[in-house]
């Protein structure tokens, strides 16, 4: 293979000491978004990468069957207030899904917000949507900037669907919690023109807003001047009774917590948890003046406590749900009941208690999968929820929580799909330290293992999030193509609890990697595939997994998808959000942290000559999560140190964030990763 005709990158000469280690910097300008000579390294990358997408010969029939595939009926999980229902629907290819309300079980469907009037080019989403207590009010917030984090808050009247005046801006990480004819919300301040989605996202605060005021008048509820870094949000409870204030820093996992008594005279907020640490809180509920507190103090695993602010010391808090060997993933609450959320071995089972902890039932659901939903009003007598797996769509039922049985309520139809076509299986292997860790695959029935299987291997080990084995409408495109699809479950995320987490950040972070490598290493000893037949993805962290794993091991993978990925690991927490990753990462401003991160940093350890994988990564302007700069100056390293016989790639979408911003981008990616990927992995 020819070398790719790489754009010119200009290096300079920059460099940065840390604690007498001095680290070049050399494409430190492409970190300007808002400069020509970014713009126009941008734009040069993407004719040679979509030049070369261009050129494979799949990738017209990919993009046609993947909308086949997605071109049916979606509905997300309904929630209601009092009789009325509302759901998202998605016709089949809409670039976002419609918001509908229906007057009970038997009443006519009507659109009530629709998200592709937003925006020509159907990049604007709908993002919150909160209604008031006497469901009269919604607030919604929709994407200021199209694929970014920021909001803009609007509110409609439901009865006439007018919306009115009141808006809001600078809102970041917020939803809406309502009291009264108004609602608590967390914003920014104006940032610095032209540092819309590149700078730090400090300084939140909470405020009131009135129906009917202009922004400026709302009212400062709290802030933290002296610790800009933390992050600050209000919730209410059901009864519009309690306050709850949630504080949180960028230094530690855990948080303090807080709740005003909005029947007292007091405005102030009382602590039940003062300070922040490394354990988590949560309010569930209040029952009458006490709360309900979902915590992983003494728990890792999680429990539910009762606090009681009349109390004194340790009497404060009793037990309601005691910890179980399985974590509870999530909790939600509906018709006076907890439901539950347990994985085991990344599967859901949901445990029904009262709210004095008497475990009621568990819910038998369709099968081994994920089951999601659950969640209502004190009120009602039933709750929806959704069930889905590798190789079943989701469906959507409805759970009767007197008579403790489930009906359906919606099944998708997926042309020329058939659930039995597909096998799906749970394996276990061993890390390098001999942690027991699990892995789910999925392929079509009858797959020979003979190691040709071109095989997908995806990643993310990290914040506490699990990956979960849940279906996905374009991944048949992989599988219909001879394709195994693996996702592993590494340390980092929650799959077994507070220690499976902290089993991997911070120092522990080898152990993510470790356990990629491991997975990769069981794929090709099993003989699903071969080094020569396997590709790794990953995003966001997942991507930053990639980036590590590769430079670690080059040799075991033929091609490697590296998406919105943190790759400058000493520089992370210097844009938007990234500071309150240090929980997770640790930070290159503490010597201990900093020569750890340096040694794994994507960016930082790619060899010159290096054989690696073909390599495409994937970012795009607006992302203001993970800023496009982590991306582009590992694209420009590796370019410029790998050996040219592979191809590396940066695709820069347009008007799309830390995930693509409509369905038709979401779609034109796939293509291009599947695409890559069979050209790269099948010649």
């Amino acid at each position: 293979m020819q070398p790719l005709p790489y754009p010119s990158a200009r290096k300079t000469d920059h460099t940065d000491d840390y604690f007498g280690v001095v680290v070049p910097d050399p494409y430190r300008w492409l970190e300007d978004d808002n400069s020509d000579e970014t713009a126009a390294w941008v734009e040069a990358q993407n004719r040679v990468t979509f030049d070369y997408l261009g050129r494979i010969p799949e990738r017209p029939r990919l993009l046609n069957r993947l909308k086949q595939l997605v071109d049916y009926p979606r509905y997300s999980t309904p929630f209601r207030k009092g009789e009325s229902i509302y759901f998202f629907k998605n016709d089949g290819l809409q670039n976002q899904s419609v918001l509908f309300v229906q007057r009970g079980f038997d009443g006519s469907p009507e659109p009530l917000i629709d998200p592709n009037t937003f925006s020509q080019d159907g990049t604007i989403r709908l993002a919150t949507f909160d209604l008031s207590g006497d469901g009269r009010y919604a607030a919604y917030g929709r994407t200021a900037i199209p694929g970014s984090d920021w909001l803009e808050f609007r509110v409609l009247e439901i009865a006439t669907r007018r919306t009115l005046p009141d808006t809001l801006r600078w809102i970041k990480f917020s939803g809406a919690a309502w009291r009264g004819d108004g609602f608590y919300y967390s914003r920014f301040p104006e940032p610095e023109p032209g540092r819309e989605l590149t700078g730090r996202n400090e300084g939140q605060q909470v405020y009131y807003h009135a129906l009917g005021t202009p922004q400026e008048e709302d009212r400062l509820v709290y802030d933290e001047p002296d610790h800009p870094e933390r992050f600050v949000a209000v919730g209410v409870t059901e009864d519009e009774r309690c306050a709850v204030l949630h504080v949180s820093d960028n230094s530690h996992r855990g948080n303090a917590l807080f709740y005003r008594d909005e029947t007292a005279s007091s405005s102030a907020f009382i602590p039940i948890v003062p300070e922040i640490s490394e354990d988590s809180f949560g309010v569930v509920d209040n029952v009458g003046d006490k709360l309900l507190v979902q915590t992983n103090q003494n728990a890792p695993n999680q429990a539910v406590r009762l606090f009681d602010p009349n109390a004194a010391g340790d009497s404060r808090w009793t037990t309601v749900v005691p910890e179980r060997a399985e974590p509870i993933g999530s909790l939600t609450t509906a018709g006076g009941r907890l439901f539950a959320h347990y994985l085991k071995d990344v599967r859901t089972h949901i445990v029904v208690y009262d709210y004095a902890g008497n475990q009621e039932t568990e819910i038998a659901l369709p099968g081994e999968g994920m089951a999601y939903g659950f969640g209502g009003e004190r009120g009602d007598a039933d709750v929806f929820y959704t069930f889905n797996s590798l190789n079943m769509p989701p469906t959507i039922f409805r759970y009767d929580i007197a008579a403790r049985t489930s009906a359906l309520f919606r099944a998708p139809e997926i042309r020329d799909f058939r659930s039995e076509d597909y096998d799906t299986r749970q394996v276990f292997y061993r890390s390098k330290d001999g942690t027991r860790v699990p892995m789910s695959l999925v392929f079509k029935r009858g797959l020979r293992l003979d190691g040709g299987n071109p095989t997908l291997l995806y990643g993310y080990g990290g914040f506490n999030v699990p990956v979960t084995p849940d279906f996905n409408a374009m991944r048949l495109a992989w599988l219909e193509l001879g394709g195994v699809y693996a996702q592993a479950n590494l340390r980092g995320g929650s799959e077994y609890g507070e220690k499976w987490h902290e089993a991997g950040i911070r120092l522990n972070k080898q152990n993510v990697f470790d356990d990629f490598i491991a997975a990769a290493e069981w794929l090709i000893e099993n003989r699903y595939t071969s080094s020569e037949r396997l590709a790794i993805i990953g995003a966001s962290n997942g991507g930053l997994l990639v980036g590590a794993v590769i430079n670690e091991r080059p040799e075991l993978f033929r091609a490697a998808v590296a998406s919105v990925g943190v790759m400058d690991m000493l520089r992370f927490h210097k844009f938007t959000a990234g500071a309150a990753w240090v929980a997770d990462y640790g930070s290159s401003e503490e010597e201990e942290e900093f020569r750890y991160l340096l040694g794994y940093s994507p960016l930082h350890n790619i060899r010159q000559g290096a054989r690696c994988p073909a390599v495409l990564i994937t970012t795009a302007d607006h992302d203001d999560r993970v800023v496009p700069a982590h991306s582009f100056k590992y694209a420009a390293t590796l370019q410029e140190r790998a050996d040219p016989g592979r191809p590396v790639l940066i695709r820069i979408a347009v008007n799309s964030g830390h995930g693509s911003s409509n369905l038709h981008k979401s779609i034109e990616e796939t293509a291009d990763v599947y695409a890559f990927l069979r050209h790269e992995l099948c010649g």
